[in-house]
């Protein structure tokens, strides 16, 4: 064993020998998690050096505004004056305005937890939140797994989590919701099922004594409503499949959790989840309505559905038939296609992380074998991941996602990868099974561990030269982009009035909040008039790409003077971005 080895090695004393011999899975658990927090915070620490505090994309961008908005002034909204004259079109992506007010589009959870952190603690943290929260599920995903497949798998299955490309590269990444969201999903169901252990609760009245052992159960409850509410309202989208996921996990245990319980369960989740409906009914005049627009009608059209379904009455099957299928069509408002799903599916995880996909394969094959052998604890498992798997694969996989430039290419920073963290953790500890059993088939301890720990390395070096290197959105090179567009930034900056605005199509998450930014173009005559008002209070620019003579030549003499505006050049700021000052044409004054 590996402590026995170490023990040997440094001749240690016997009471460390049995405390390491004890705890030594801990220390490399620790070691792991760690690691990879100092490894993951690294990547904003250098992207973002003296004070640069820019996002890669908008969401990341609106979080960590309004989050740090949130901490210091405990609001998440502000007023924008200019956009009660230009219909609200002064904003950037991932913000929407109403009447002037500016809002965050975006689910609330991970503004106002980490809001409140950074309130208690400084707005500078924002950026680490999220490594330093991964690391910490990495012990709770240790502890989960361990109660369904065991300490040995567990451990390997934490390692692997650690070099999962998806999680290295989202927890560097981190004002994303996802990998929060799976974290305190991971932490619930951890106390959800260590809850189950116990099937009496310290609420019983005939059997009532006073030891503190006896509130553990209920305090599990408590805390696994507690951390299920918070994941909810950081992505409530994925309540598609959490809750037919629970109801399950629960049915598998309805015995053992018992009706005190599953009430506390209830009530702390349903407590944890207020502040978001709070701040909901203040921002959007709803408890459940929320900064997407397509959302709340999706949640309109499948109550109103539902409501004629339940009015009209089962005899009258054609109108039953209709409202189901638009249920369908607005739960898959992605659209429903199970080839495109599977297609995505080769892509984002049999092609892109096959080191995964084929032992995890190989691994449940295995186990498949051995059903006869499945404790409740396994079936349980198996239950909810069927359920997880398929509804994300079609839910999320039927749509068509092109966050890269490139819509040919199949890279990390395309939000599959992000959306199915939950399949990827799933599918790690099927892949640690197969992985065990091919290293048992050598007969030797030393040949079973080496085959171990030289698997584990080849999946570290592999995942690292992925995550890091592997494409264009790998984090070195973001890190490299980010810092380059540093000098564009100081550049436009100088070159621009503080009060101005800058009207651009991909440099808003840059510019923003130290100017003033419209996300538009000059295809728009709507947009276009309304530049024309901005123009008489505020200097407006355009940064896009440079205009070729022709089209800067159109623009002014055709679209642009059908509204007495033209552009003129300010400077080419990069290589293939110029800055543009939109200014009024006066007219000629006739000679007398």
């Amino acid at each position: 064993m590996i402590y026995r080895s170490i023990c040997m090695k440094f001749n240690l004393p016997a009471e460390v020998k049995n405390w390491f011999k004890k705890y030594w899975q801990w220390i490399i658990l620790i070691i792991v998690a760690a690691s990879f927090f100092i490894g993951t915070a690294s990547y904003n620490y250098y992207a973002q050096p003296d004070g640069f505090i820019k996002w890669g994309s908008p969401d990341e961008s609106s979080n960590y505004n309004f989050t740090k908005l949130y901490a210091q002034e405990g609001r998440l909204e502000f007023f924008e004056k200019y956009n009660l004259l230009s219909a609200d079109i002064m904003h950037p992506r991932s913000y929407r305005s109403d009447q002037g007010t500016i809002k965050p589009v975006s689910f609330l959870g991970l503004i106002l937890i980490y809001g409140t952190i950074a309130g208690l603690t400084g707005y500078k943290i924002i950026p680490f939140l999220t490594p330093f929260f991964a690391a910490i599920g990495l012990i709770f995903y240790f502890l989960l797994i361990k109660e369904v497949f065991g300490r040995r798998n567990a451990l390997i299955s934490a390692i692997f989590a650690a070099c999962l490309p998806p999680l290295i590269y989202y927890s560097a990444r981190s004002m994303f919701h996802n990998v929060l969201f799976v974290v305190l999903l991971m932490i619930s169901w951890y106390f959800a099922v260590i809850m189950a252990r116990n099937k009496k609760s310290s609420l019983d009245i005939a059997t009532v004594k006073f030891k503190i052992l006896k509130f553990w159960p209920d305090v599990y409850a408590a805390l696994a409503g507690i951390f299920l509410g918070l994941a909810v309202i950081v992505r409530s989208a994925e309540l598609i499949w959490l809750m037919p996921g629970w109801l399950a996990l629960w049915l598998f245990n309805i015995k053992k959790v018992g009706l005190i319980k599953l009430l506390i369960f209830l009530a702390f989740l349903s407590v944890s989840i207020l502040p978001a409906l709070f701040w909901n009914q203040i921002l959007y005049g709803s408890y459940w309505r929320g900064g997407y627009d397509e959302m709340n009608q999706s949640i309109l059209n499948i109550a109103g559905a539902g409501q004629a379904i339940v009015t009209s009455g089962l005899i009258k099957t054609g109108i039953v038939k209709d409202n189901l299928i638009q249920i369908k069509n607005n739960l898959f408002h992605f659209g429903f296609s199970p080839s495109q799903s599977f297609r995505m599916l080769y892509f984002y995880f049999a092609a892109m992380f096959y080191w995964l996909f084929w032992p995890a394969l190989f691994g449940f094959l295995w186990l498949l074998r051995r059903i006869k052998k499945w404790q409740r604890r396994h079936f349980c498992y198996f239950t909810v991941y069927a359920i997880i798997f398929f509804i994300l694969l079609f839910y999320y996989g039927s749509w068509d996602f092109h966050d890269n430039p490139d819509p040919r290419s199949h890279t990390i920073g395309n939000s599959y990868t992000r959306y199915w963290l939950p399949i990827y953790l799933g599918a790690i500890p099927l892949a640690s099974f197969f992985l065990i059993k091919l290293a048992n088939l050598f007969r030797q301890k030393v040949l079973i561990n080496g085959c171990r720990v030289l698997m584990i390395a080849i999946v570290l070096v592999i995942s690292l030269q992925f995550v890091l290197f592997g494409s264009a959105e790998g984090l070195v090179q973001s890190v490299k982009k980010q810092l380059a567009s540093r000098q564009d930034y100081n550049r436009i900056l100088s070159l621009t009035e503080p009060r101005s605005v800058v009207i651009t199509q991909y440099h808003d998450k840059l510019l923003f909040p130290e100017r003033k930014v419209i996300v538009g173009l000059f295809n728009d005559e709507e947009m276009i008039r309304q530049y024309a008002i901005l123009i008489k209070y505020l200097s407006v620019y355009y940064y896009n790409f440079t205009f070729p003579e022709k089209d800067y030549n159109y623009l002014n003499e055709k679209r642009l003077a059908k509204f007495n505006l033209k552009i003129e050049i300010v400077e080419k700021v990069a290589k293939d971005f110029t800055l543009y000052r939109l200014a009024p044409v006066i007219p000629a004054q006739s000679e007398n």
